[in-house]
């Protein structure tokens, strides 16, 4: 699970530095490979059936569905990157890494910290993307790293969730980036950009 832990932060710093949507995008689904397999290696070890549903699922809904129709959308959206301040988000990205092993190591120091403390550090990392970018695409990436973070939180835990539970997850996480998706679509054909900060001028 080192390693694992080690690519997903990888991964998650690596987005404070994309500009590119579709760079974003694959980055996102490489995420979502090593939630995948994080499912599988628990699985293998505690024998639970549904943690091998968990990561078919995670598969098929965040590395399959959820990634094409973001893809689909950014195709459309050549000529639309993300302007930010890059060296701030990788600054904070490194510095919520730091804090969120150095809270684990001092508030919980008998369970395992690589992780949880990889968990809270994604979470946070995908907050942080939300608040700071201004492209739909990059919010909706943000979304799902946060989400993903949230998941791992709980399969480090809790060495998998209920089943039910799983289910709910996947099927909120999906209806949401559906309709942002739409909603994406829908900024991009009335204001011919996908610039949320666009939306500020509609105050009334």
């Amino acid at each position: 699970m080192t390693l694992l832990t080690v690519l997903l932060l990888a991964g998650a710093v690596l987005l404070t530095r994309v500009s590119s949507l579709r760079t974003a995008i694959g980055i996102l689904g490489f995420q979502s490979v090593i939630v995948a397999l994080a499912c599988l290696i628990i699985g293998l070890k505690t024998g639970e059936i549904h943690m091998y549903i968990a990561a078919i699922l995670t598969a098929v809904i965040k590395v399959g569905l959820i990634a094409y129709a973001l893809w689909k959308v950014a195709s459309q959206l050549k000529h639309e990157r993300e302007i930010a301040n890059f060296n701030f988000s990788f600054l904070m990205a490194i510095l919520s890494i730091i804090a969120s092993y150095g809270f684990v190591s001092k508030e919980l120091p008998n369970v395992s910290g690589d992780t949880l403390g990889a968990a809270i550090s994604l979470t946070v990392i995908g907050l942080l993307l939300i608040m700071a970018r201004r492209q739909a695409i990059m919010q909706v990436v943000g979304l799902i790293t946060m989400e993903n973070g949230l998941y791992l939180l709980g399969l480090s835990i809790t060495n998998g969730l209920p089943l039910i539970i799983e289910l709910g997850i996947f099927f909120d996480i999906l209806v949401a980036v559906l309709v942002l998706v739409i909603l994406t679509h829908r900024l991009k054909h009335s204001f011919e950009t996908t610039d949320t900060s666009i939306l500020n001028e509609l105050k009334g």
